[in-house]
């Protein structure tokens, strides 16, 4: 079981991966219209299919063990606080990802492991600043096939699934999404960024906000940023949990 989930992993990475090459080639001329067409066909229908079975081997986890509280999953498309999830995205990165210095470019074959995922967590950051969320998840997704467990990868990618699949009310993205956070906490449980994000997922979907409240706490526990609690504060207070700045 877990190696086909791990082998499904793989092949959605590297089918985002190969999405976002054709469009890199498209927009290059590289490919024409009709072949860019028939590669987005074919890479789409068979990542949903390789989500859908991964989705189905969760369920069937799930109903076989005995996990931590969760968000509920059969009420979270309406998320009334995603209407600024782009905004959002960028914020939460900025605070809560690990800064790297170096170059983006990822083709150097002589690069090590640990260098090449760092080279793609920083090349994921640069595009969610420029508003290629797809490709900073493809990024993500390459460093999840090097690193399983690659928090970071993780919880953004989890966050960016989250929100695309609410907008997109594709509840398989969604689920997706929600259960990379929680194996980021799983991971790194003492880290605040996974619980940001959790929480805020929660907070922002109906049904959940005895989830919500239980992970804001946690996390500030956790002793966060600033940047962090900046992004916290909206929810906090909402929420009645502090201490909040006024």
């Amino acid at each position: 079981m877990n190696r086909d989930r791990a082998q499904l992993r793989d092949e959605i990475a590297l089918r985002e991966a190969s999405l976002a090459d054709a469009r890199r080639e498209f927009a290059a001329g590289e490919l024409t219209e009709a072949q860019f067409e028939a590669i987005t066909q074919r890479e789409t229908a068979a990542l949903e299919q390789a989500r859908g079975t991964l989705e189905e081997l969760s369920h069937a986890d799930a109903a076989t063990t005995t996990r931590r509280p969760r968000v509920r999953r059969t009420r979270f498309l309406v998320v009334a606080l995603l209407c600024f999830a782009v905004v959002l995205v960028y914020a939460l990165i900025a605070a809560t990802s690990p800064r790297q210095a170096g170059n983006a470019d990822t083709g150097s074959l002589s690069l090590t492991r640990t260098e090449l995922v760092t080279r793609l967590l920083v090349q994921a950051e640069a595009d969610v600043a420029v508003g290629k969320v797809v490709t900073a998840l493809s990024a993500y997704q390459k460093v999840l096939v090097l690193e399983p467990s690659n928090v970071t990868a993780l919880t953004q990618s989890g966050w960016l699934d989250f929100s695309a699949g609410s907008a997109a009310h594709q509840a398989s993205v969604v689920e997706t999404g929600i259960k990379e956070l929680e194996m980021a906490i799983a991971v790194a449980p003492r880290q605040a960024a996974p619980r940001l994000y959790f929480a805020i997922v929660a907070a922002s979907t109906p049904g959940n906000l005895g989830v919500a409240k239980n992970e804001f706490q946690i996390f500030l526990r956790l002793k966060p940023s600033a940047g962090q609690m900046a992004i916290a504060t909206p929810f906090l207070r909402k929420l009645g949990l502090g201490p909040v700045p006024k």
